[in-house]
């Protein structure tokens, strides 16, 4: 069997492919990273690969707002592309900037209709700039593929922009993968746990298929031990709170 092939996709400012790309290679994936004119120039053809990837950063400088001019990028350029690509059963991952174009692309929430934007991510309740780890709990009735076999993680987070915020009534329709919680699972506990203010402490979501994920903390950022602010204090593990996730990515790719 050929060996997955995970396509890391950048623009200018994206800053967390290099991490994105190692996570994968340790999950057994090829990896490629092509910038966002390559694919619309079809020099690297999206139909080559299993997996496409939108990491952190801040594209375009987050100029108009952020994830805003990927977002239109992707879905006036490359819409027909992208959802080809998802309907062929193919996987889509996106991690804090990753999130926010995936949502103003309207890929997600993936809720039938594409003509209008049903949530966004806004700016930071506290008015600042969240780098930090925060607690999470997985949702065990969200269909997603990524996080099949987790309960909890632990990981940073990085943003400005986090906090999810939806017209009415469709908070509840959402596919929510992933909460902010407290070390104790509680997922009510507020500021500082949840860093954004995001509604009902949201920190993923997925499609109804399970296979496009988003979320805004930074799985490529734990998949060794010894990421973990506190590894010197605490029993040795092997892996990482985030490498499963690309883990799961690429042993469903491997169905493809």
């Amino acid at each position: 069997m050929a060996k997955v092939k995970t396509l890391i996709l950048r623009a200018p400012g994206t800053n967390c492919d290099v991490e994105t790309a190692f996570a994968f290679e340790q999950a057994g994936s090829i990896v490629e990273s092509a910038c966002v004119d390559e694919l619309v120039c079809r020099e690297k053809p999206l139909s080559n690969y299993q997996i496409m990837v939108i990491p952190g950063g801040f594209t375009y400088g987050d100029d108009i707002s952020a994830g805003k001019i990927l977002a239109n990028e992707l879905r006036l350029k490359l819409g027909e592309d992208v959802h080809r690509f998802v309907d062929d059963g193919r996987l889509v991952l996106g991690s804090c900037n990753g999130f926010q174009v995936l949502v103003k692309a309207r890929i997600l929430p993936g809720l039938g209709d594409q003509k209008f934007q049903p949530l966004t991510l806004a700016s930071n309740d506290c008015g600042k700039f969240e780098c930090r780890w925060v607690y999470l709990l997985v949702n065990k009735a969200s269909p997603c593929i990524f996080t099949r076999g987790i309960n909890t993680m632990y990981l940073p987070v990085a943003h400005g922009e986090g906090k999810v915020v939806t017209e009415s009534g469709i908070a509840d329709k959402l596919n929510v993968v992933l909460y902010y919680a407290d070390q104790m699972g509680n997922i009510r506990a507020g500021y500082p746990h949840n860093p954004n203010g995001s509604v009902n402490n949201i920190a993923g979501i997925c499609d109804c298929s399970g296979r496009v994920f988003a979320l805004m903390p930074h799985p490529e950022r734990f998949v060794r031990w010894t990421q973990h602010p506190r590894w010197v204090r605490k029993s040795l593990k092997d892996d990482g709170d985030g490498l499963q996730i690309f883990l799961n990515a690429v042993e469903w790719a491997k169905t493809i």
